[in-house]
């Protein structure tokens, strides 16, 4: 069986000399790893397309790939329902930090001190547990970005974003009131949705940028018009997001003028909407744009658009949901800018396995509530979490693993330049492009069914968001695949 015999073809594979040698599997595995992928059918299976049929008549399953078994599912290996086991690079949307399953993790489950957690999940905002202050210090706390010692925490990334949003408006109202109390006209016309107790304020955001999708974040999310399609959304500014050319080192000028035409163009709209009534209370930006494409800027483009926001008194929001908890090489991407004081609201979720935002002392309003406010329970796995990175220097295998993976990439478009470009890349937070859309989604697909996720992001870019346990062992099984699939395509 072809499926079957897959992981010893790739070691030996040799299409056109294209071969990237591995070392042995036990001296590289992480000890609950598998040695491969393993696939019995194509993806998805029997078994996924009964149960998509069976989830379809309860709720909408147009987004759904397969189904899991994530009880056997391990390390960077997710395994479906119909026994397909398949390296994983695409880590439920850049989610998990240490692999599936990690004995790290299994272990706080079984511990009996934290049976209450689990059990018992309380109203944080209200009525936290006696040791809520330790286990915030001892996780989120020990990893708050450069310059910060507040963090509120919270669910998901959208809800991360839009509490911050309140946040950063609260603070400008703040500022412009000074001393004084809200007036009964504010408090009165806020209550019918009107001016001045609802202010006419607006966040400036990316051109592809992507923040959620709430109806807030919505406004500042520019990915895909499918999302935004047919919601209301507010008047707010919208930037163009630089448009690097690749290689870097061949259009340093090219690179230079873009992203200086990108900061005036904020400047320009700042001032706009100013005059327009609706002034800018804060710039919202990633790191490196995700959805939108994983688009890229240079360290001194954001340093001088922290400055753009300090000179026109906007708060500087730097999105980190997807970049945040170490897939960069540094634990936050926006330390590759090395700035003393990068922001003045960071938000994360996804690889912290919960969310919420840091934040300077002065965007500490009152204000921000709903039920939960996070989830004490995934503070503990984040402590765990955080102890494996540092005992295990994941960031520095990251770092290694990212390097080999890119060098990988750079080979197989200079291979393959009629498929491939723009190779690019932070730790393992890589990405390249393909031709054109349906090429990039057959090259995904066939990619899956030799045993190998991948997501997209973007017209036609191919995302890669391992696990940090993702070792070079894991990048030679990769490229070698991917080889193959290019290869068959060609």
């Amino acid at each position: 069986n072809q499926c079957k015999c897959l992981n010893r073809r790739r070691m030996c594979l040799s299409i056109h000399m294209f071969v990237y040698v591995s070392k042995a599997a036990a001296k590289t595995q992480v000890e609950f790893d598998y040695d491969g992928p393993s696939m019995t059918t194509t993806v998805p299976g029997p078994r996924s397309q009964e149960l998509m049929k069976q989830l379809g008549q309860i709720q909408n399953t147009g987004a759904i790939n397969f189904f899991c078994n994530y009880e056997e599912s391990k390390g960077n290996y997710l395994v479906d329902v119909d026994g397909n086991r398949m390296l994983d690079i695409y880590t439920q949307i850049s989610s998990i930090p240490i692999g599936y399953n990690h004995p790290a993790l299994l272990k706080v489950m079984t511990n009996p001190n934290n049976l209450s957690t689990f059990v018992n999940r309380p109203a944080l905002g209200i009525l936290p547990p006696e040791n809520f202050p330790d286990k915030i210090t001892e996780s989120l706390l020990s990893v708050a970005p450069s310059g910060m010692t507040r963090v509120q925490t919270m669910s998901c990334g959208a809800c991360s974003n839009e509490n911050a949003y309140k946040a950063i408006f609260i603070w400008y109202r703040n500022k412009e009131r000074g001393p004084n109390t809200p007036t009964n006209e504010e408090l009165n016309t806020s209550m019918i949705n009107q001016a001045p107790g609802c202010p006419e304020l607006s966040i400036l955001s990316f051109m592809g940028g992507f923040h959620g999708r709430t109806l807030g974040c919505l406004a500042t999310t520019h990915s895909k018009a499918i999302h935004k399609l047919d919601i209301p959304s507010f008047d707010w500014p919208v930037a163009p997001f630089p448009r690097l050319q690749y290689p870097l080192d061949e259009f340093t000028r090219d690179n230079a003028e873009e992203e200086a035409r990108c900061l005036e163009e904020v400047e320009d709209l700042i001032v706009k909407w100013r005059q327009k009534g609706k002034p800018v209370a804060g710039i919202v930006i990633e790191p490196i744009q995700a959805e939108g494409g994983d688009n890229h800027a240079s360290p001194d483009f954001f340093r001088r658009l922290r400055n753009i926001a300090r000179k026109h008194g906007c708060a500087f929001h730097v999105d980190e949901v997807q970049t945040g908890g170490g897939g960069t090489g540094k634990f936050w991407a926006h330390e590759h800018w090395g700035m003393d004081d990068p922001a003045d609201v960071v938000s994360f979720s996804k690889k912290l396995l919960s969310g919420g935002y840091y934040h300077k002392d002065e965007l500490q309003p009152y204000r921000i509530f709903n039920t939960w406010m996070g989830d004490p329970s995934k503070n503990l796995f984040l402590s765990e979490v955080l102890n494996v990175i540092r005992r295990e220097n994941l960031l520095e295998q990251v770092t290694r693993s990212g390097k080999a993976l890119l060098n990988g990439l750079y080979e197989l478009q200079a291979q393959y330049p009629s498929i491939l470009s723009r190779a690019r890349g932070q730790g393992t937070f890589c990405a390249i492009d393909a031709c054109d859309d349906a090429t990039r989604d057959r090259i995904m697909l066939k990619a899956r069914d030799k045993g190998v996720l991948l997501g997209g992001c973007g017209d036609r870019t191919i995302r890669f968001r391992p696990a940090l346990v993702f070792k070079e062992y894991h990048v030679n099984l990769f490229l070698n695949i991917f080889n193959d699939v290019l290869a068959q395509h060609k």
